[in-house]
């Protein structure tokens, strides 16, 4: 698999549109830990080698534990998470697969544990992180 030209290097405007939303992401309410949560279990669902390597190492520097970061992938199965996020973690799946839909039941409970705002910022997360993925995996990039 040989890598593909950069899209940033193709269409810069492109890499601008992504940095929007970056930016939109830097200013809410998130707390660092969910975000990597979203970041590593979006990319896991996806196959993304390159975002998985480069997410799991910057949750590492925020403090995420060994132990924690090879459990993301049977978090439903392990006590080491907690219920908020668990409820991200179903969320990030749910909206990942999106072809299945939202639950009610993931959805309303999400809610309920974080409030509507955060589960809006939360599911744009999780839109980015999708959308980051599909750049990395079409354009085949991987660890270096």
């Amino acid at each position: 698999m040989e890598p593909r030209k950069k899209f940033q290097d193709v269409d810069p405007d492109a890499l601008k549109a992504m940095l929007a939303l970056e930016k939109y992401l830097s200013t809410t309410q998130l707390s660092v830990r969910h975000k990597d949560l979203i970041k590593i279990r979006t990319s896991q669902l996806n196959g993304c080698s390159y975002c998985i390597d480069k997410h799991t190492e910057e949750a590492r520097a925020n403090g995420e534990t060994e132990r924690r970061l090879y459990n993301i992938t049977s978090w439903n199965e392990t006590p080491f998470f907690t219920e908020d996020e668990q409820a991200i973690l179903a969320l990030t799946e749910q909206v990942t697969f999106i072809t299945n839909r939202v639950s009610d039941e993931v959805y309303n409970r999400a809610v309920k544990l974080l409030g509507e705002k955060y589960v809006t910022q939360a599911m744009m997360a999780i839109v980015t992180m999708n959308a980051w993925n599909r750049i990395g995996v079409t354009t085949n990039l991987w660890p270096s």
